[in-house]
């Protein structure tokens, strides 16, 4: 349990898609919440993610960071930590980076235990991924 990130919106931030979670009132439980689709090249959808996190009622923002396999900062990661600034300039809301290193991976691996296929449903597996990255932090107390 992790009250400190109730009601924080999870952003699993990619190149093609971005995955979102949210976590209970009480901070102990992250759920899926949907993925939108960008096109690459494009501007960040800043205003698309604020507004997602509004109509989940989000009072905060847990963005995944992503680190090479040796937990090095990346020039990936440094526009993941500008969209997060971004993010916490626009809304005012707190804006915290927790390490994704593999979540996707381990979102991919529950599909297939569920004897589900990925096929067509790439979104979903970025919205397990960011409710993955989102329990982690709530499992970890403060």
């Amino acid at each position: 349990m992790n009250p400190a990130l109730a009601r924080f919106l999870a952003v699993d931030y990619g190149r093609k898609r971005v995955g979102f979670a949210i976590s209970d009132p009480l901070g102990m439980i992250a759920s899926p919440a949907g993925f939108i689709t960008r096109r690459e090249g494009k501007r960040p959808p800043i205003t698309k993610i604020i507004a997602r996190a509004t109509e989940l009622g989000a009072l905060g923002y847990l963005i995944g960071l992503p680190l090479d396999a040796g937990g090095h900062e990346t020039a990936w990661t440094a526009e993941v930590r500008a969209l997060g600034a971004e993010i916490a300039k626009r809304t005012g809301m707190p804006v915290r980076f927790y390490d994704e290193r593999f979540t996707t991976a381990a979102a991919l691996r529950t599909v297939k235990e569920l004897g589900e296929s990925t096929r067509g449903r790439k979104g979903d597996v970025d919205a397990l991924s960011a409710a993955i990255l989102l329990q982690h932090a709530l499992n970890v107390s403060e």
